[in-house]
């Protein structure tokens, strides 16, 4: 054996021995022999060729080995190899390794320096750098270690950039700093480390502290199933281990995940493994308890964590969770001594504020929430929490009945923060609820959510809907932006909420009965029983407010009977309240509903009732008395029977209690009432100043509450009326036909009358241009009757 060759690859192979008995943990005896084997081999190489700088380099790492250690040789053996080769990073890379080995700092930089200029995409010297900037604190660690990750996979490079990320991401109180913003953010940190470090979970399966922050990556990137499944396997590896405290960790770690995806008996199970000494182990211990809902368990956990915490943050915190535990349990006056207690500590914390707040809401007692908002905003800066804030003040609000300062308010937070779809959204949602007649801005704040931010899209989508439900939009009147459009888009994104269901089921009922409107064939009547048991089906899946299950539900009732009932289906619609009964026989709104089910026969019938059942309307309905729809039912019972003046009491009545409620819409709704039985009573002939009057009267009213296109036209058929020759009319009836912004129905009705006033004057100019605009328009009800009049 004579070739410099053959000894060098000798002495590599006892060296490639000697690691290979160093991992399985064998005989090291064994290991010093082939270690002193390889180092003769290699030294005999070097002696055979001493220009070749591999045999010099390898005899170098060799040295270094820890069975060794001759780190003299290895230096002298490094720098042979350099002069031996000038443009050798390999060499400068080992030397630099020897540097920081023997915590050189300085002469290692400088040596992968050296390495980087002469090849600058060599991984190792890139790593010996990022273990420098490690060991000095630089900020620059990150950014080296993720460089590393750019030029190729290596385990030293992949765990050193996973545990840099997950450090950074740890420290809360970076979050605004440049550096947070370029390492994390602008670098799409955590999905990077989490790809390179499955790839090192791949080449290296038994180091536990891998899986762990393989966990913590999943978590943050929302994969909580595969960060279960890396804890689980951090946890086997180290039961094992005498490291307890890194074992007590990842089991903290693996419950507290484990609560989130709802297996809240595994997390029990898990927690309990732990000693249940230190406070983290025992707040994940209560959590878990109070996810499955057992809230006296919890009570007793959280009790026992106060008798361990220490720093009063951690007491404010637990007594916050202890006092949700006790409000779950219904002891309101202990959750709110609790939160109390929290509140008049050195440093309270901005939940349990935020749970005061809340507590009061709960308990309508806006006082107290007033009180716990405005000690909360003393703690958190203008620009933290806009949404938080702006939804509690709003509550209060919406509590104190201040329906204009509700949606003031969240305009004012949008105005103030317009990149934030949240706070869009809410407007949306608002404005839909408290503000009916804002409906088309609603809408546009909807929609703007919705283009800021899916997940925030998809919620208002809904609110986007039901305010174009309120401000009428319909397939009729707008082909580009419908409700049923907007809502059949939301039902496909959120397929799970009741919400909208119900409210796919509103957007039907408007579109059938605007065919009704048209003397077109409804398209949906069949939908309406489906549609209200997918309402039933995704409320029994959620786990909604009690309340909140209960009046979707009632109202989707409401709904699909009204759907039912105008087209046509009354036996299914009796049907379905009667079964509603069965269930719950104390609902007087369903026992109204099914009354009103059951008197339309009758009233179609066109027949006089007899006066027991008029009396028995008149009773359920009085035990409906805060209903405005009861009241304006019934005045349209009174109505059909000819008794006008007690409809007319029964629309009062109506307008009285939207009035106490600040319902706008019902107010709305009993004037446009009210003016419409004034006009009959006035088509008829009557002579009578009381209707003419009244029917001036609510039509102003109303025209104070908004613009009201059925309003103006009311005015304008009651001077049609009054003087069908005078150049009043005119005037009415040509400011709705030819004024932009009123609806197409409300346009050809005023139409057909101007028609007829027209007529009556002989003005066949004005007649040509109105025909005309009739045919731009598409109204054949107006063409067929100038055809008629045109004829005579």
């Amino acid at each position: 054996m004579s070739t410099s060759n053959t000894w060098c690859d000798l002495g590599i192979n006892y060296y490639r021995q000697a690691q290979h008995l160093a991992e399985t943990g064998s005989n090291m005896d064994d290991l010093k022999e082939l270690l002193e084997k390889s180092l003769h081999c290699l030294k005999k190489a070097v002696r055979l060729d001493s220009n070749n700088h591999l045999y010099w380099n390898a005899l170098g790492v060799v040295s270094c080995y820890n069975g060794i250690r001759n780190y003299a040789l290895a230096q002298h053996c490094f720098i042979r190899s350099i002069q031996s080769e000038q443009i050798n990073a390999v060499a400068w890379t080992n030397l630099g390794v020897l540097y920081l080995a023997n915590e050189n700092i300085e002469q290692a930089h400088e040596a992968f320096k050296m390495a980087q200029s002469l090849d600058p995409s060599y991984l190792m010297c890139w790593i010996g750098q990022a273990l420098i900037a490690e060991t000095v604190g630089s900020y620059d660690t990150m950014d080296l270690f993720r460089h590393t990750t750019e030029l190729s996979m290596h385990t030293e490079g992949a765990i050193g950039y996973a545990y840099w990320v997950c450090t950074t991401l740890q420290d809360k109180s970076n979050r605004e700093t440049e550096l947070y913003r370029y390492n994390i953010l602008q670098m799409n940190a955590i999905p990077a480390a989490q790809v390179v470090l499955s790839k090192y979970i791949e080449r290296i399966q038994n180091y536990a502290p891998a899986f762990t922050m393989l966990g913590y990556l999943n978590e943050h990137l929302q994969l909580k199933k595969e960060a279960a499944a890396a804890y689980q396997r951090a946890i086997m590896l180290l039961r094992t281990a005498e490291d307890q405290d890194a074992y007590n960790v990842t089991v903290r770690n693996y419950g507290r995940l484990l609560c989130s995806i709802g297996e809240c008996d595994k997390a029990i199970e898990a927690f309990k493994s732990t000693p249940l000494e230190e406070l983290e182990d025992i707040t994940g211990f209560a959590l878990a308890l109070f996810m499955k809902g057992l809230y006296k368990e919890s009570s007793k956990a959280y009790e026992r964590a106060l008798s361990v915490v220490e720093s009063e943050q951690d007491k404010a915190h637990i007594l916050t969770a202890l006092a949700i535990t006790e409000y779950k349990q219904g002891k309101m006056d202990v959750a709110k001594t609790l939160l109390f207690k929290c509140s008049i500590l050195k440093e309270p914390t901005r939940e349990s504020l935020q749970a005061l707040c809340a507590l009061g809401l709960a308990m309508q007692d806006a006082t107290l929430s007033k009180a716990a908002l405005n000690e909360l905003l003393k703690h958190v800066k203008q620009t933290d929490n806009d949404y938080q804030r702006c939804l509690l003040t709003s509550a209060i609000y919406a509590l104190q009945g201040r329906s204009v300062a509700v949606q003031r308010q969240v305009s004012k937070a949008v105005h103030s923060n317009p990149a934030d779809p949240a706070l869009w959204s809410l407007l949306s949602r608002v404005v839909a609820q408290y503000a009916q007649r804002n409906a088309k801005g609603g809408a546009v704040a909807g929609n703007v959510a919705h283009i800021l931010d899916s997940n925030h899209g998809k919620k208002a989508l809904l609110y986007t809907a039901v305010n174009q439900l309120a401000m009428g939009s319909s397939s009729a009147e707008d082909e580009k932006n419908i409700a049923l459009k907007t809502i059949q888009k939301a039902a496909l994104l959120s397929p799970g909420d009741p919400a909208v269901w119900a409210a796919l089921m509103a957007a039907c009922h408007a579109d059938d009965k605007l065919a009704l409107v048209n003397n077109t064939q409804p398209k949906r009547m069949a939908l309406y029983l489906a549609l209200f048991s997918a309402v039933s089906a995704s409320i029994k899946d959620k786990e909604f407010l009690e309340s909140y299950n209960e009046s979707l539900e009632k109202w989707s009732l409401f709904q699909a009977v009204t759907g039912l009932v105008d087209t046509g289906r009354i036996s299914e619609a009796e049907a379905l309240c009667t079964k509603n009964l069965k269930s719950n026989p104390d609902q007087p709104a369903v026992i109204l509903l099914l009354r009103q089910v059951q008197s339309k026969p009758l009233l179609e019938c066109q027949k006089p009732l007899p006066d027991a059942v008029l009396e028995e309307l008149q009773k359920t309905v009085m035990s409906n008395s805060t209903s405005v729809p009861a009241w304006q039912w019934l005045a349209h019972i009174y109505q059909s029977q000819g008794m006008m003046g007690a409809a007319e009491m029964c629309y009062r009545k109506s307008l009285q209690v939207a009035s106490q409620q600040g319902n706008w819409s019902g107010k709305l709704s009993s004037l446009l009432r009210l003016a419409l039985l004034a006009l009959e009573v006035c088509m008829a002939n009557i002579s009578n100043d009381h209707w003419p009057s009244l029917v001036q009267e609510a039509t102003t009213e109303a025209l104070k509450l908004c613009f009201c296109p059925l309003a103006v036209l009311l005015q304008a058929l009651l001077q049609f009326n009054r003087k069908i020759g005078a150049r009043e009319t005119r005037r009415l009836l040509e400011r709705v036909v030819y004024q932009p912004g009123y609806p197409k129905s409300i346009v050809s009705t005023a139409r057909w009358y101007l028609l007829r006033h027209l007529y009556a004057k002989n003005d066949y100019e004005l007649i040509d241009v109105l025909v005309n605009n009739a045919k731009t328009h598409g109204d054949t009800r107006a063409l067929e009757l100038n055809q008629k009049l045109s004829s005579q």
